[in-house]
């Protein structure tokens, strides 16, 4: 038997034993893998969530997510767009469904205090699988920017912006986005599948 036969055997061994591994344990080697470079979780944003805790996107690496942009005060169009998550949550098989978290950052970072997520959280309907997030001026913007979110505010206080909710696969890649609000984009949801169905 040659060096390169001997070389690859025990490379097919040691990816064996790395598949029997409990998954706990497959996760755990997972996240010390670098991030990869198209991943939003290099931006490695400063966030505080709707409970006042620091919150790191990277922290979701492993799991399929949602994310989108908003602000608490907005009437019209941000409450569309957690009624559109939420529709698309319902529209998900129940493992999906209970696999995907939800991420919500504020560019409003002004008004939307801690307290103000902690009510806009619980206003929408935001259980535990959803974070409601804020940061400071720039790290909206490096996120809108990462998120192809425009946003500008306009004199009256109020935002004009657009809306994108966009799907991050397990290592914080897009893997889809959608700007139809009010309904169910079934072109979103085939990308949920697709991403469900490759386990990290």
């Amino acid at each position: 038997m040659n060096i390169r036969s001997i070389n690859r055997r025990e490379a097919l061994l040691s990816l064996g034993a790395i598949a029997c591994l409990p998954l706990a344990a497959r996760a755990a080697a997972s996240a010390t893998a670098p991030v990869p470079g198209n991943s939003l979780y290099q931006l490695h944003a400063a966030l505080t969530d709707q409970d006042g805790r620091p919150f790191d996107m990277a922290s979701l690496r492993g799991t399929p997510v949602l994310v989108s942009m908003f602000y608490s005060s907005c009437q019209m169009v941000c409450p569309m767009v957690f009624e559109t998550i939420h529709s698309t949550l319902k529209a998900l098989p129940p493992d999906e469904r209970a696999e995907m978290k939800v991420v919500m950052i504020s560019f409003d970072p002004a008004r939307d205090t801690v307290a103000v997520l902690k009510k806009t959280a619980a206003v929408r309907n935001c259980d535990a699988q959803w974070t409601l997030a804020r940061g400071d001026e720039s790290t909206s913007r490096k996120i809108a920017a990462a998120l192809n979110i425009q946003y500008r505010r306009l004199s009256d206080g109020e935002f004009n912006h657009s809306t994108i909710i966009t799907l991050l696969d397990r290592e914080g890649r897009i893997a889809s986005r959608t700007g139809k609000l009010g309904t169910v984009d079934t072109a979103l949801v085939k990308a949920v599948h697709e991403v469900h169905a490759v386990k990290g």
